[in-house]
Formats: structure tokens, C-alpha cells, sequence
């Protein structure tokens, strides 16, 4: 049974006693393109890996949302057609025609029952976690970050606690980010790094970029060096913005 689950969970809380607005995640936007990003490889084992998804159906369910390995759009958020990667302001990178396809065929494979060696483990300090099941590489495509897509202005006072940054446009109104608090994926349990901390630094295995697919803007995040099984996945929420407060996590 698990431990019951806080409303807030400490390393995601971004609430503000200050006043000031609630902060969203900022994934980088990297200049250049050094290797190929690789598939993940799916554990052979058929029952550890619906041992692995059911981790991921707990946390789901536990904080009332629905599974979503894609970008929503909903009514009454931003349509589909306004995610054009053509208003990032100073440009946003190309996915390479090689690393789409590995893109495509991760979410082949996880349409096929074939997940991502990644096993969801609460933690009573830290909420819902992730951590690797497998032996990952470094240039490892983990997963995309998924949830509804709504425009920044509608959610500058949002008590969401894990928005992500889709789209900063050349004009503030254009601005997307990434709402995984009713749709959302394992991206949504991956914890954040302590920026504050060389310890917190040291934990980083994971780097969250912003891409150019077909036109529209995709958040994936990739393995930034080799992960061992039993290691907890870890990114820097801020990016480049260093607007989402990390000093209080662990």
C-alpha cells in the first residue's frame, strides 16, 4: 500500500509566500547537435515491464490524472495551430531527420507495450519519483513531455506545479507552456535538481530541450551521460529562464 500522497509534493512546490507569480519549468534550447540521440532499449522481460507501467498507473491515478504520451489540446486552451515553432523568439532548433526518427520509433514502441526502462518509487521526501530500471545510455531519448498546451498568460497565477515552457514568443501573447495537471505522462514524476547545490548539480543524468518538429514545438528529454539501474532521473527545471525556485529541494 502505498503512503498516502501530499497534495503538493515537496520537490515539485513552487508555491510563493512572497507574492510573486508561480514559476514554470524551462527546458534548454542547445545550439548544437553533437551525436545522434539513441532509442531507449525496453526491458525484455514482458512482466517487469507491466511491473514498470504499473508504477506509472499508481502515481497517475493517485493524483487523479489521465495517461498522455502526447500534446493535448483542448477547448478553451491554445489550438493546435498556434504551437508553431516560427514564433520562438531568436529561432528554435531543427530535430534532425535521424533523431525524429528515433522519436518516432520510442513512441512505436510504446504504443506497442514497449516502455522505457524507467520505474516510478514514491519517496517521502520527494513524492513520486522515477528512476531507471535499465542500464541507459548517454544520448538516450527518455521521453517527451506531454500535458494539455495552453497560452502562459491564462496560467501566470496557476497553482499547477510542473508546467513546462512550449513556446516563448517574439510576442508574450503567443507564449505556450506544457499543463500536465489532468493529462501528462512519466515526465511529470521526474524530479528537479537544487541549483543552489554543487551536491544538487552532480545529480543532473537528464537535459530537457525544446525542438522544431514538423513546424510545431516538442519538449523531449535526452540522457546527458550513462545511467545506472537504481539511479534516480534528474534535470534542471530551469534551463536557461531561472525562474523556477529549487532552493528547498533536496
Amino acid at each position: 500500500m502505498l503512503p498516502p500522497v501530499e497534495s503538493k509534493l515537496p520537490h515539485n512546490d513552487t508555491s510563493n509566500k512572497d507574492g510573486r507569480k508561480r514559476k514554470r519549468r524551462a527546458p534548454l534550447v542547445l545550439q548544437k547537435r553533437r551525436r545522434r540521440l539513441l532509442p531507449y532499449i525496453a526491458t525484455e522481460d514482458p512482466e517487469r515491464r507491466l511491473q514498470q507501467m504499473a508504477s506509472l498507473a499508481t502515481a497517475l491515478t493517485s493524483l487523479k490524472l489521465e495517461f498522455s504520451n502526447e500534446l493535448t489540446y483542448v477547448p478553451r486552451m491554445a489550438p493546435r495551430y498556434k504551437n508553431r515553432a516560427s514564433l520562438e523568439k531568436g529561432g528554435m532548433q531543427v530535430l534532425p531527420k535521424e533523431d525524429k526518427e528515433t522519436l518516432e520509433l520510442c513512441q512505436a514502441m510504446y504504443k506497442r507495450g514497449e516502455c522505457p526502462p524507467l520505474m516510478v518509487v514514491f519517496d517521502s521526501c520527494e513524492g513520486f519519483t522515477v528512476q531507471a530500471d535499465g542500464h541507459i545510455k548517454d544520448l538516450t531519448l527518455i521521453t517527451e513531455y506531454t500535458g494539455d498546451v495552453d497560452y502562459l498568460k491564462n496560467r501566470e497565477t496557476d497553482d499547477c506545479d510542473s508546467m513546462m515552457t512550449l513556446l516563448l514568443g517574439v510576442d508574450p501573447a503567443d507564449s505556450l507552456v506544457i499543463c500536465p495537471d489532468k493529462r501528462g505522462n512519466i515526465a511529470r514524476f521526474i524530479s528537479g535538481i537544487n541549483n543552489h547545490t554543487l551536491d544538487g548539480k552532480k545529480k543532473q543524468n537528464l537535459k530537457c530541450v525544446r525542438y522544431n518538429v514538423d513546424g510545431e514545438c516538442r519538449v523531449l528529454l535526452v540522457a546527458c551521460r550513462d545511467i545506472s539501474p537504481g539511479e534516480r532521473l534528474y534535470y534542471d527545471y530551469n534551463g536557461h529562464e531561472h525562474e523556477y525556485p529549487t532552493h528547498h529541494f533536496v
